[in-house]
C-alpha cells in the first residue's frame, strides 16, 4: 500500500513497472477504485512506468469535505504527479478520470504529453440529473441505484456473468459522501472551451453500449482537438477495460507506440 499526503487528504496509489520507464497514469471512473485497470496493465508493453490512484472519496483515498470541485480533483492528480516526480506522462482517464485528464492537460502541459479520453466527455449530463443522483446518494446510499448503474456500465453479455456481482459490490462499498462529492464535480464541469485549446496527441475510446457517455458524445469531445483519434469497442458499455480488456489494451498499446511513448 502506497500513500501520499497531498493537500488535505491521503491519496492511495500504485507505482509499478519500470521506475525509469515512460510514465502512464490511469484515473478511474465514478464509483470504482484503481482495480478498474487490473486486467489491462499486464497486457501493455514492457518497460513502462504504470501509475494508478484512487481519486478523492474513493477506494482507500480520503475524502475531505464534500462536495468537491473539478479543480480540486485536478489538483489532487497534479499533486500526486509532482510527489512522484512525473513529467511527460501519457494520461489515461475513464469517465470522471477523463475529465480530470482534460483539466490536468490544460493546466500542466509539463505533466501530460498525450491524453486518452475514455468513455468521457468535456461535459457529462445536466446539473439537474446530477443533483437528483446526489440527493439520492446522501439520503438513501448507493444501493438503490446500483442495478441501474450496472446497466450503464456493462453490455448485456457481461451482465450475465458472475463477475458482475463483484463490480456491483465495489460500487455500493464506495463512500456515499465521496460518490456525491465527485458527482458534484462532474455536474459543475464544462471543458468544451479549454479542451478545444489542447494541442497534444489525444485518443478517444468509447463503448457501443455505453449508457453514461455514448460514442457520439465521446467523439464530439475528442474532435475538439486537431489530429485526435477515436476508437469504438463494440459490445462494451461504460467500462470497456473490464469487459474487453484485450481489445482495450491493443488500442492503448497502439496509441502508446504511435506517440513514441514506448
Amino acid at each position: 500500500m502506497q500513500i501520499a499526503k497531498l493537500n488535505d487528504i491521503a491519496v492511495h496509489f500504485t507505482d509499478e513497472g519500470d521506475p525509469s520507464g515512460a510514465p502512464v497514469v490511469f484515473a478511474n471512473s465514478l464509483g470504482t477504485d484503481l482495480r478498474l485497470w487490473d486486467k489491462v496493465l499486464p497486457m501493455l508493453p514492457a518497460g513502462l512506468r504504470l501509475i494508478r490512484y484512487d481519486k478523492r472519496g474513493h477506494g482507500l483515498t480520503g475524502g475531505g469535505p464534500s462536495p468537491y470541485s473539478m479543480g480540486t480533483l485536478v489538483r489532487d492528480a497534479e499533486g500526486l504527479l509532482d510527489h512522484l516526480g512525473v513529467r511527460d506522462a501519457l494520461f489515461v482517464g475513464l469517465s470522471i478520470g477523463g475529465m480530470i485528464g482534460q483539466g490536468l492537460a490544460v493546466k500542466r502541459m509539463d505533466q501530460v504529453r498525450a491524453l486518452v479520453i475514455s468513455n468521457s466527455a468535456a461535459k457529462i449530463g445536466t446539473p439537474e440529473m446530477w443533483q437528483q443522483r446526489i440527493d439520492m446518494t446522501l439520503s438513501e446510499g448507493i444501493e438503490p441505484m446500483a442495478n441501474a448503474v450496472m446497466e450503464r456500465w456493462f453490455g448485456r453479455a457481461f451482465r450475465d456473468t458472475p463477475e458482475l456481482a463483484a463490480w456491483r459490490t465495489m460500487l455500493v462499498r464506495q463512500s456515499p459522501q465521496g460518490y456525491a462529492g465527485c458527482s458534484a464535480a462532474i455536474s459543475g464541469t464544462d471543458f468544451y472551451t479549454p479542451t478545444s485549446g489542447l494541442r497534444l496527441p489525444v485518443l478517444g475510446i468509447a463503448g457501443s453500449e455505453d449508457g453514461s457517455t455514448p460514442p457520439d458524445l465521446v467523439r464530439e469531445t475528442v474532435d475538439l482537438v486537431p489530429g485526435s483519434k477515436f476508437a469504438l469497442i463494440r459490445g462494451a458499455g461504460h467500462l470497456p477495460c473490464v469487459e474487453k480488456p484485450e481489445e482495450y489494451a491493443r488500442i492503448l498499446t497502439d496509441f502508446i507506440k504511435e506517440t513514441g511513448h514506448a
